[in-house]
């Protein structure tokens, strides 16, 4: 059997982050098992869905790097099909036409709700024939769903589940004008792509039960059901915007890169032993649904801090380059250059090695390629006092006989220079560091002016020693 997953958003909004989740586990069972990962698009629900949305998540899914098998499906094109499906149950006596008005449905909840009993469908037209229809009412159509018993479902991550099938009332196929409920459209869909295994949320776990039934009806195949548990925020409450209940794209613009936010959503919820750090590859050779925990995972943005820090560390410094340079040119407000974008692929190494994100990284950098006269905040100001002024007009004629401008040669020039002068090395390397990047954290200042060049470390120099 070739195992056949599915990733099915509604384009009512962004792709949540729960949803990439979602999509993530379905794509590395898939992987792992040499099967396929299908994508759905339930947009039945025309007045909310939008090709905007449709673009985010497609956009979103492509980020993140989970690639699908063939064309993006549409449920709502597929409406003819299932309506078809409902109109065979019906001839096969397994679905049947409901004449209830509106407001006959209404008088019947409120029955039931002032009687303590639950509000569902109570089945009277369950039996009756369509002579007996009432003019100008057009029917639903119906479930004709078992009464008595109970449905088992072995979940693949929850375990058995058991439902008395008395819970179950006989759910809509059709609505009155005809159109495909999502319930119907989701059996039909899973069916006729070939989906053997459903991942998904467990806030679908009710839907389930009434979605078995419609398989049996038909006689198809049940595929293999697994539901997460959902993500809550650090403090246990239900995941919010302020936990990072965010579309995948706020992730990219916050500056995170899509191998850490794979690798944080896999730890939400699935584990291999202790390890923390899973590349792309390991996950997919070790991912199995069983090893999905049962309970509600928490989402820590310092954990994904963590885990971002550490792949950007890792990652190409060009590739790293390409993403800062949009945010540098709009901080800047103008188009880096050729020689901007060689500076800071050379400088990258040690931008990065103290980047939490995309965003820290552009900060840092940017004052490398920011034009003279370099501003200064307000730790690096004080640093450059009258002593730090005078000590940098002397450290600049010190540079400007350096024969070798490197960032050894330049270190032991100011080793000798604080010696000399009875300072300790820190008291003139910050503000070196002042007059150099506008900061007072920054890479290795020596490393910091090798990459400038002689030219403009004594440019900087002079500026702000000459600062008033």
């Amino acid at each position: 059997m070739t195992v056949v997953t599915r990733f099915a958003p509604s384009p009512t909004g962004f792709l949540h982050i729960g949803g990439g989740r979602t999509a993530l586990f379905n794509w590395l069972y898939a992987k792992r098992m040499g099967g396929k990962f299908l994508l759905r698009i339930e947009d039945t629900d025309r007045q909310r869905s939008t090709q905007a949305a449709v673009d985010a998540i497609l956009d979103g899914l492509q980020w993140l790097g989970l690639d699908w098998e063939g064309d993006a499906v549409s449920q709502f094109e597929r409406k003819d099909r299932h309506a078809e499906v409902a109109h065979q149950m019906l001839a096969a006596g397994k679905a049947y036409r409901c004449y209830c008005s509106p407001e006959e449905l209404d008088a019947m909840r409120a029955a039931q709700k002032a009687a303590g009993q639950p509000m569902r469908y109570d089945g009277r037209w369950r039996d009756r024939p369509d002579s007996d229809a009432p003019e100008g009412v057009a029917p639903v159509i119906r479930l004709k769903a078992p009464q008595e018993g109970e449905t088992v479902l072995n979940d693949l991550v929850q375990g058995e589940v058991t439902v008395q099938n008395a819970q179950l009332d006989d759910l809509i196929l059709l609505r009155a004008d005809g159109t495909p409920t999502y319930l119907l459209a989701v059996v039909v869909d899973d069916h006729d792509m070939g989906v053997t295994h459903v991942v998904r949320g467990d806030d679908h776990l009710t839907n389930t039960f009434r979605q078995i039934q419609i398989f049996h009806s038909m006689g198809w195949d049940l595929p293999r059901f697994g539901h997460i548990p959902l993500i809550h925020g650090a403090d246990g409450a239900k995941l919010s915007k302020r936990h990072g209940a965010l579309g995948v794209d706020a992730y990219r613009d916050l500056g995170y890169l899509p191998e850490a936010v794979r690798n944080y959503l896999l730890r939400l919820g699935w584990s291999h032993g202790d390890e923390e750090i899973i590349s792309t590859e390991q996950a997919i050779e070790w991912f199995d649904l069983e090893s999905i925990g049962r309970s509600p995972s928490r989402f820590d943005f310092a954990k994904l801090d963590s885990l971002n820090a550490h792949y950007m560390r890792l990652a190409d410094d060009a590739r790293l380059v390409g993403l800062v340079a949009p945010r540098l040119e709009a901080d800047l407000g103008r188009a880096l250059t050729e020689a901007d974008r060689d500076l800071l692929t050379r400088a990258m190494n040690g931008l990065k090695q103290r980047a939490r994100t995309v965003v820290d990284l552009a900060q840092s950098a940017r004052f490398y390629v920011a034009a003279r006269p370099l501003p200064v905040d307000e730790k690096a100001s004080a640093l450059l006092d009258e002593k730090g002024r005078s000590l940098l007009t002397d450290l600049a004629a010190q540079f400007a006989e350096e024969p070798e401008f490197t960032a050894s040669a330049l270190e032991g020039r100011v080793r000798a220079f604080a010696e000399a002068r009875g300072e300790k090395l820190g008291k003139v390397a910050q503000p070196l560091r002042a007059a150099l990047t506008g900061s007072t954290v920054s890479p290795p200042i020596f490393e910091v002016a090798e990459l400038l060049g002689r030219d403009e470390t004594l440019s900087r120099i002079r500026d702000a020693a000459g600062a008033a």
